[in-house]
């Protein structure tokens, strides 16, 4: 079984935000020898420009290095449309870049899925056969709004899409609410992160009703593992064994497919 990570992070500057390792640069040459060690065959980058504006940049020069093992969810600036637009045309002919990925986690973007300035993104990132990766927790009936509005357009949910910083059965208040977005087959969600939403140790048990949720709602086809693994609680290889070993209705071919095989069919990455 090939294991792919939906998302990781490497940098070469700034203050890593949140639960983030402070460590002022994380290469890709450290993030594979985790990856060996751990029997991580591939990983989506996910350039973290929030605090290191070159990320971008990075991330595509380890995907040039190394094109069998990782790929590219970027950004563009949001908020200078004319400038960013036409870059979405050609994105795919960039060094592994597959889609793109925004958290909107600083303070001056929170308010964009609201107030029209990420407005031209939605329809140009469709019309370019882009996927886009976000944080839709913070905008859940919006996000469901544009899903409907742009049926062509794959948009995936980052962490789950509970509620970022809860614990236990805090983390798991929206649920409904993201189960419910299941219902637009365009839609597909990352399991990302899922250790750092509970209150226990390995293996985790106060999670994994909630992510059964989850995977009845997407099923395997749009249900990708995953880690965020510079910000985890425990071990890669517990992220992995979490999925592979505690989850009993988890098995087979279905298991293939969240543990790689899902995102990399829906991002559209076809490794050598």
């Amino acid at each position: 079984m090939k294991i792919v990570d939906a998302q990781v992070h490497i940098w070469g500057s700034g203050t890593p935000s949140g639960d983030h390792r402070q460590v002022p640069v994380f290469t890709a040459e450290e993030l594979l020898r985790e990856m060996a060690e751990a029997g991580v065959d591939a990983a989506v980058l996910h350039p973290p420009v929030s605090w290191d504006p070159d990320a971008n940049a990075i991330s595509e020069a380890a995907a040039a290095r190394y094109p069998d093992r990782f790929c590219v969810l970027g950004q563009v600036p949001l908020d200078t449309p004319e400038a960013s637009r036409p870059l979405l045309a050609t994105w795919r002919q960039r060094p592994g870049q597959c889609g793109l990925r925004y958290p909107f986690v600083r303070d001056d973007q929170q308010s964009w899925p609201f107030d029209g300035t990420i407005d031209w993104l939605w329809p140009a990132a469709e019309d370019a056969g882009l996927p886009v990766a976000t944080m839709a927790w913070r905008f859940l009936p919006e996000f469901a709004r544009i899903a409907e509005r742009h049926p062509r357009l794959r948009l995936i949910i980052d962490h789950c899409g509970l509620i970022r910083h809860g614990k236990g059965a805090a983390a798991f208040d929206n649920l409904d609410a993201v189960v419910a977005l299941a219902r637009f087959p365009n839609v597909a969600l990352k399991a990302t992160g899922a250790p750092g939403y509970s209150e226990q140790s390995y293996p985790f048990r106060d999670i994994h009703d909630g992510l059964h949720r989850l995977y009845d709602a997407f099923g395997p086809d749009r249900f990708f593992w995953g880690t965020d693994i510079t910000r985890m609680p425990c071990s890669w290889t517990q992220c992995i064994t979490l999925f592979t070993e505690e989850l009993p209705w988890l098995q087979g071919p279905q298991m293939e497919r969240v543990m790689g095989g899902a995102v990399c069919d829906w991002i559209g990455w076809k490794r050598g």
